[in-house]
């Protein structure tokens, strides 16, 4: 099960401002979504995971979000590999694709089907998008104080409201995997052995414990709501802080590094079609 996880262990990287940290996240998606090429697109997605790992998130918590995606990530495979040739060459104008697998032809519907090798490549250019955009909400998120957030938020000038409603979500996410978690241990108190479950049976499971996880959200945020009131809250963004966000040297080194990056890649790209889709000779 994937929960939330606070990065507690001091380092540079939780010492940073959620405001650079922000733009590491817009320039890493924006550079994963831009690239085509699936040897720089896993370069980026393994740069991330390092980073992750260098931050303090823990390498099991990196693994069991792998596990969760890996099903994800070989139905997108085979489907590209299979699928994906006419958009292969309406993009590169490539007409000789070539075939790993085919199925037989006297087969019903997928006779004569191909997977091609093609077609494998960008779906690991797909896989590898999908990890690079996964792996910067742990590496900005969970290094950072929700309420350093709140505040980064707030002096981007993003309304106090919404900063309010977004750090107030980040707050349930630990509330709501700690009762998840309690209700399937109480579970398997009763002798039932989840892991062992048929799929369907499982997923049954899930349906089950889904009702008192939404009735107890609710309940929580009708006393959040109670909680509000009773304070008068009216979101106004005149409002003082205990604790102020300031960015340091790190941050705007980290924010000039990305502004660099980012130009370096779309020179790149536009002069020179370098992360472009091509498929390596053999």
């Amino acid at each position: 099960m994937i929960g939330w996880q606070t990065v507690s262990r001091d380092s540079l990287f939780t010492r940073l401002d959620f405001r650079s940290k922000l733009a590491l996240m817009g320039v890493l998606t924006t550079v994963a979504l831009l690239w085509e090429n699936p040897l720089w697109g896993g370069i980026l997605a393994g740069a991330t995971l390092l980073a992750c790992l260098v931050a303090g998130v823990t390498w099991r918590y990196l693994m069991r979000l792998l596990r969760l995606l890996a099903p994800f990530f070989i139905f997108i495979l085979f489907m590209q590999g299979f699928f994906a040739g006419p958009l292969i060459t309406a993009r590169t104008g490539q007409t000789a694709l070539t075939p790993v697998w085919r199925f037989p032809a006297h087969w019903p519907l997928v006779g004569g089907a191909m997977l091609l090798r093609e077609g494998l490549l960008y779906g690991l250019n797909i896989i590898f998008k999908t990890l690079t955009m996964t792996l910067v909400v742990p590496l900005a998120i969970f290094t950072t104080d929700i309420n350093a957030m709140l505040i980064g938020l707030v002096q981007l000038r993003v309304p106090y409201k919404i900063a309010f409603v977004v750090s107030s979500a980040l707050r349930f996410f630990p509330l709501l995997a700690g009762e998840l978690r309690a209700i399937l241990e109480a579970q398997q108190l009763r002798g039932l052995d989840v892991e062992r479950l048929p799929l369907t049976r499982r997923l049954a499971l899930y349906a089950r414990v889904a009702v008192p996880l939404i009735l107890g959200a609710l309940v929580k945020s009708q006393q959040l709501e109670v909680v509000l009131q009773a304070k008068a809250f009216t979101g106004d963004s005149q409002r003082t802080y205990l604790h102020e966000a300031r960015l340091q040297g790190a941050d705007y080194g980290l924010m000039a590094g990305m502004a660099l990056f980012l130009a370096a890649v779309l020179v790149a790209y536009f002069a020179w079609g370098v992360g472009r889709f091509g498929v390596p000779a053999v």
